[in-house]
């Protein structure tokens, strides 16, 4: 569906030359970091792709999907390897994305919390306050 960064970052300027020539959308992935690469990434990619723990946060992230979505750019949210507790807290900004990333959990020996699962036939949203998430010492 699309090309993740297909070229080191710091190699903007040759993605933006031949931004229309791609046959599939191609996404900045670590040309994305924080706000202050968005406006070079909205020129040179089709669409980004924002990680919580990169842009400092869920209000920096946000306020990155929006501006991408509001210039007509895809949006996609990724991670690392974040807990389910990061997972759960990125999975607030699903309603702002096209693409969601969201395995990191899956990759560790041991997760400390339980959260928002992403399946492949949608999302689960625990029914506790905030944003979703238990930690295991608690169940």
């Amino acid at each position: 569906e699309f090309i993740e960064q297909p070229l080191p970052a710091g190699q903007e300027k040759l993605l933006k030359q031949n931004l229309e020539r791609m046959q599939l959308p191609v996404l900045a992935d670590e040309s994305c970091k924080t706000e202050n690469d968005l406006d070079t990434c909205l020129e040179s990619f089709h669409g980004i792709n924002v990680k919580l723990t990169k842009a400092g946060g869920i209000t920096p992230a946000y306020e990155m999907l929006k501006k991408a979505k509001n210039a007509g750019r895809k949006t996609m949210i990724g991670c690392m390897t974040e807990s389910s507790v990061g997972i759960s807290a990125a999975a607030q900004l699903l309603g702002l994305c096209d693409y969601a990333d969201l395995d990191g959990a899956l990759l560790l020996a041991k997760d400390l919390a339980k959260g928002v699962q992403i399946t492949d036939r949608g999302n689960i949203y625990p029914s506790v306050p905030g944003n979703g998430v238990i930690f295991k010492a608690n169940l």
